[in-house]
C-alpha cells in the first residue's frame, strides 16, 4: 500500500520531491495572503463592540492555530522517526520547529496588542496565554536540543522525546477557554454547523488561515531542504546540485 512512497526515503528523491511541491506552497501562500488581507483589512465590516481592533484576527487566530498544527505535524514526524529511525523524519522535526516557534510568537504578540484595548492589560496569566506561552518554551527546548548535540542522530532522538512529550499541551491550550475560566474568548470558527463570526467577516478569516498554512509548508520544505544539502553534503548527488549551481 506505501510502496509508492520507497522511492522519497532517498535524500535525492526527497529533495527533488520538495523542491516540485515549494512553488504551489508558495504561490498558494501569496495569492491567500493578498485576497485575505486585502478583503479582511480593508472591505469587512468593523466589529459592533470593538471596531476595527479586532482586525488583529487576521494575523492572531491563524498563527495561533498553526503554532499548534505545526506542533501536531512535528510530533507525528518525531513518532515516525523514534519509531522507524528515519534520518529525514528528524531532519523534519529540526525543520518545522524554528517556523512553528515564529509562529508562536507572533499568536502571543498579536494576542497581547489585542488584549490591551479589550482587557486593559498586555499580559494576564491566563489559561491559553500560559499554556500559549508554554509552547514556546517547549519549541525553543526541540530547537535547542537539536542543535546541542554533534550526533545528529542522537540529537534527533532526543529532540523528539521532547516534541514528543510536550504534545499533552496541544489539548490544554485548545481546551483552556473551555476547562476554565478565562478572559481569553471562547471558539468562534471551530464551531462549523454555527460559527460565532459574521460570514463578511469569517471568509477573509479562512483565506489568512490558508495563507499561513502554505506559508509554513513553504517554509518548512525550504528548510528540509538545506538540512538535506546539510547532512548529505558529501554525497556525489550534492556536489551535482553544487556544480549546477556554479
Amino acid at each position: 500500500m506505501w510502496k509508492w512512497l520507497h522511492p522519497y526515503a532517498k535524500p535525492e528523491r526527497a529533495y527533488a520531491l520538495a523542491g516540485r511541491l515549494l512553488p504551489w506552497f508558495a504561490v498558494v501562500s501569496l495569492l491567500a495572503f493578498i485576497v485575505g488581507s486585502v478583503w479582511g483589512l480593508a472591505f469587512a465590516p468593523a466589529d459592533y463592540q470593538q471596531g476595527d481592533s479586532f482586525r488583529i484576527i487576521y494575523i492572531h487566530v491563524p498563527a495561533a492555530i498553526w503554532s499548534m498544527g505545526a506542533y501536531s505535524t512535528m510530533a507525528v514526524a518525531a513518532l515516525i522517526g523514534l519509531v522507524w529511525q528515519l534520518r529525514m523524519a528528524h531532519m523534519t522535526v529540526a525543520a518545522i520547529a524554528p517556523v512553528g516557534a515564529v509562529f508562536t510568537f507572533i499568536a502571543l504578540v498579536t494576542g497581547a496588542a489585542w488584549g490591551k484595548p479589550m482587557w486593559g492589560t498586555w499580559w494576564v496569566w491566563d489559561a491559553r496565554l500560559t499554556s500559549e506561552l508554554i509552547l514556546l518554551f517547549l519549541y525553543l527546548g526541540v530547537i535547542a536540543l537539536y542543535n546541542a548535540f554533534s550526533d545528529k542522530a542522537l540529537a534527533g532522538r532526543a529532540a523528539g522525546i521532547l516534541a514528543l512529550v510536550g504534545v499533552v499541551n496541544l489539548p490544554i491550550i485548545h481546551y483552556s477557554v473551555e476547562w476554565w475560566n478565562t478572559l481569553h474568548q471562547g471558539a468562534s470558527i471551530t464551531k462549523f454547523a454555527k460559527p460565532s463570526i459574521a460570514p463578511d467577516m469569517l471568509w477573509p478569516l479562512l483565506f489568512m488561515i490558508l495563507a499561513f498554512a502554505a506559508f509554513l509548508g513553504a517554509v518548512t520544505l525550504m528548510r528540509f531542504r538545506n538540512e538535506l544539502l546539510m547532512h548529505e553534503w558529501h554525497r556525489p548527488w550534492v556536489k551535482a546540485i553544487a556544480e549546477q549551481e556554479k
